[in-house]
């Protein structure tokens, strides 16, 4: 079940959560069977996801192609088409260690080389494509020199993990499994992201762990920032 934000003034409006808060979302949809439910728990908007959704919407920086906002400190993303119209918000599962940046020569190394430290998810604005498979499946790659993907859980991922389990959490603390790509899910992916991003791709916005927004989105520093309340 995804949420469906009726408009963008609505994620802006909303008051952003605390960090690592994940909070039950009340929608009007009926429930659905326990596998269908991976996006049930969602958290709200964090204070710098609604700046990303402002500046983006303000400027057009996505040039009328799909965008997603993964936030980090909530396990989330936000998801737009290219008209910047919101199409729900689902939570993710991130890469083990905190941090902004990848390891350099991460993206060469076998899974089992990557050490605890360089399992990041880096934060940045990418254009992200569909490219070269991961078994019999084209991927949406984000940064492919360092192996960062958006996909589901991988079938073959270890019991031990419970990434399932942590996607439903109602915590984000929890979210924090992957080597570094962003685990969605499958609803959503298959729904929302493979039929928005599969034809010319689109922009993933990841925001940071611990350095300043400004300094991740340099652009952004000029846009006005309009609070929950309404003031500047």
């Amino acid at each position: 079940m995804i949420q469906v934000f009726p408009a963008l003034a609505a994620v802006a409006l909303l008051v952003p959560t605390a960090a690592g808060a994940r909070p039950a979302v009340q929608t009007a949809v009926p429930a659905e069977p326990a596998e269908s439910v991976e996006a049930e728990v969602a958290p709200g908007p964090s204070e710098a996801a609604v700046r990303v959704v402002d500046w983006v919407a303000a400027t057009g920086d996505n040039h009328a192609l799909p965008y997603v906002i993964v936030d980090k400190t909530t396990a989330s993303m936000l998801m737009f088409d290219g008209k910047g119209k919101p199409l729900g918000q689902v939570p993710v599962l991130i890469g083990i260690a905190v941090g902004d940046d990848a390891t350099p020569g991460v993206g060469t190394k076998n899974l089992a080389e990557i050490g605890p430290a360089e399992k990041t998810t880096p934060s940045g604005r990418y254009l992200a494509r569909f490219g070269r498979p991961i078994g019999k499946e084209r991927i949406l790659w984000v940064d492919y020199a360092t192996s960062v993907a958006i996909h589901p859980i991988p079938p073959g991922a270890s019991k031990k993990e419970r990434r399932r389990q942590r996607m439903l959490s109602p915590s984000a603390s929890d979210n924090r499994i992957t080597f570094g790509c962003i685990n969605v899910p499958i609803a959503a992916y298959g729904k929302t992201i493979r039929p928005l991003f599969q034809r010319k791709g689109g922009y993933v916005y990841i925001l940071p762990d611990t350095k300043p927004l400004e300094e991740v989105f340099p652009r952004i520093r000029v846009q006005p920032y309009l609070h929950a309340g309404g003031g500047l």
